[in-house]
């Protein structure tokens, strides 16, 4: 799987990263600044902006010490990011984290929680649960109506270290004989909601988003639940995580889970989070619930 997500120019690098690390042994703490890095699951400027209140709300409940919050473009970015001390804290959604621990760079602190989606309407549940599912949009006038029928069509992907705009459809493809790169045409969006935007305009047929991606635009556009439908979902997809780099002391580590989580029980912190990534909350993780990410990547590397 690592080779699919990052490709052979992240991997050359990995040596360096490890020894711009200083090799494993020493344990990092900030002292002057915490910097934290996001990466668009919509509009990458519109998320900036959203974020920023982030850094207040967290130095507050780290006794002061700034914190700077900052976009990237996509997560293999952010994983080096952590691997060369540039980022101290990554927001990595399940593939993305796996390859960021396979490589040194990071340790997982936390799993988000949302609220579940009703899959009739794509309104929200009442119970907050640790994971997801991704989704296969098509226009409400296409004569798609399967995922067998998706073969030969253009579709809407995010970046291959996306568990959900990724690695779970393209699984879900391959279950269907449909090789996710040899039979479709595969285009990249960076960010969910481009991808129903791109569905909308026509300029493809399939747009894969997490669910229920279509509330990301509904205010733009509160005709989309009409337009479009889905055609079928995956199996269940482990939730974001918050990672930090690998040489962070194991007191920082509680002490920014512990942050976080209270965070998400405020009302203004849960509006922000949930503002940046449909957050609804956080709960403390460990490595061993991605084993099961792990083993649906071995199943389409």
């Amino acid at each position: 799987m690592k080779k699919k997500v990052l490709g052979s120019a992240f991997v050359a690098v990995t040596a360096l990263l490890l020894a711009a690390c200083g090799g494993g042994d020493e344990v990092f703490e900030p002292t002057d600044k915490l910097r934290v890095q996001f990466v668009p699951s919509q509009n990458a400027e519109t998320l900036d902006v959203i974020a920023q209140p982030l850094e207040d709300l967290l130095s507050e409940q780290l006794d002061g010490i700034e914190v700077e919050v900052s976009v990237s473009t996509d997560y293999p970015s952010v994983i080096t990011a952590l691997g060369s001390g540039a980022v101290d804290v990554g927001f990595l959604p399940p593939n993305a984290y796996v390859t960021a621990k396979e490589e040194g760079f990071a340790e997982v602190i936390l799993q988000s929680l949302r609220y579940g989606v009703n899959e009739e309407d794509g309104s929200p549940t009442d119970e907050l649960v640790e994971g997801y599912k991704s989704q296969f949009l098509v226009r409400a006038d296409s004569d798609i109506e399967t995922i067998e029928d998706v073969a030969g069509t253009t579709v809407a992907f995010q970046g291959r270290s996306s568990s959900a705009g990724y690695v779970w459809p393209a699984g879900a493809l391959l279950d269907a004989g449909i090789d996710p790169e040899a039979d479709v045409n595969a285009v990249e969006r960076q960010g969910h909601d481009q991808a129903i935007l791109s569905l909308l305009d026509e300029s493809v047929d399939v747009a894969v988003t997490f669910q229920d991606a279509r509330n990301t635009v509904a205010n733009d556009f509160p005709d989309v639940w009409e337009t479009t439908r889905v055609i079928a979902t995956t199996e269940m997809i482990p939730n974001d995580t918050i990672s930090v780099r690998a040489d962070m002391s194991e007191e920082w580590q509680e002490k920014l889970q512990d942050a976080f989580i209270a965070i998400g029980e405020s009302e203004e912190g849960r509006q922000i989070i949930f503002d940046v990534y449909s957050h609804e909350g956080y709960m403390k993780s460990e490595d061993s619930n991605f084993d099961i990410v792990r083993q649906y990547a071995e199943e389409i590397e």
